[in-house]
């Protein structure tokens, strides 16, 4: 049985290309002991992949050329050699940019039966919503009648950092790449205001101006000229928590830190990074809670849909350039 699949075929300098990529087919193997064979039907594509392209130290060690990319992905067991799984079950795991990988069955999670569509693991059910979660109660430790901005707010994590913080009880103002996703802040997640970054003249300015009354808290998903210009309407013990840098992910030079950081002693900020992975019991709190809100009503989730593990190196590129709305998937199979 043929298995096409994506391989990294050369590390980006600056913005992520086709060339970057090789798409190939292989075969279908059989699992060892303990191990998970698995019909993937749907991948996530995320912005962190960009940081593991290049060969450097980090959180998650980074793809090697030749090698098949990897990602979180929703399947099927096709064929088990591991006693917690078996053939038909829903799973989710970190699995290859592939149609069939073969995985040890303790790095699976065996999905619940539930009306939700299989995709929402990747997304409101899933790793973005999950960083939303932790990154404002834990890390940031929202709480009603705070005064929220969000970098990057109509993205997947963005869209359900704002909507959790209405359900809070705080005031909500994000930016967006359009005028088209800045109606969709405020038409359907929510959001109390909002401005387009790429049209404001001054972004301290269009800050300021959708938080008339200053920053409690700043879930930060940009980084460079968007963190420098929410921290001058930062309040006294304000917390910022920080979730992304895409500002960098791209750049062959490190971006200029923000200017202007004495303002944190000031005023008392707090200002703190993340890897949502640091926080099991957080994430089980969040898809129980999630879950319900959803059915109510409260949490609402868009996503974008690419078909074809062909196409996963166009859809991971169409994130990075922020030309999509909601969570962007690949429907593998």
């Amino acid at each position: 049985m043929k298995n096409k699949q994506v391989l990294l075929a050369s590390r980006p300098s600056g913005w992520v290309s086709l060339d970057n990529f090789t798409v190939a087919e292989g075969e279908v193997g059989e699992p060892g002991d303990g191990e998970v064979l698995v019909r993937n039907i749907f991948m996530s594509v995320d912005p962190y992949m960009r940081g593991r392209m290049n060969d450097v130290k980090s959180y998650v060690p980074p793809f090697q050329i030749g090698e098949v990319l990897q990602a979180g992905v929703v399947g099927e067991v096709v064929a088990s050699n591991f006693a917690g799984l078996a053939e038909g079950d829903h799973v989710t795991g970190m699995l290859g940019w592939e149609n069939y990988s073969i995985r040890d069955g303790h790095l699976l999670r065996k999905l619940p039966q539930s009306a939700a569509p299989l995709s929402w693991h990747l997304g409101i059910l899933g790793m973005p919503g999950m960083t939303a979660y932790v990154g404002l109660m834990k890390i940031a430790e929202a709480k009603a009648e705070d005064q929220v901005f969000v970098s990057a707010a109509s993205g997947a994590v963005g869209s359900v950092v704002g909507q959790l913080a209405k359900i809070l009880g705080c005031r909500v103002s994000g930016s967006a790449g359009s005028d088209e996703k800045v109606a969709l802040l405020k038409e359907e997640f929510g959001y109390d205001a909002g401005f387009n970054y790429k049209t404001s003249d001054s972004l301290l300015r269009s800050v300021k101006e959708v938080c008339p009354d200053g920053v409690d808290v700043l879930f930060e998903n940009v980084g460079g000229e968007s963190l420098e210009a929410v921290l001058w309407s930062m309040r006294d013990f304000g917390r910022i928590a920080l979730c992304g840098m895409i500002a960098d992910y791209n750049a062959e030079e490190p971006q200029p830190g923000p200017r202007g950081m004495m303002v944190m002693v000031g005023r008392r900020i707090t200002m703190r990074g993340f890897i949502v992975t640091d926080h099991p019991e957080a994430c089980t709190e969040y898809v129980t809670k999630a879950i319900g809100w959803v059915s109510e009503g409260k949490l609402k989730y868009r996503e974008t849909i690419a078909e074809g593990v062909e196409n996963a190196p166009q859809a991971f590129m169409d994130l990075l350039q922020g030309g999509k709305t909601g969570k962007q998937i690949v429907r593998l199979s």
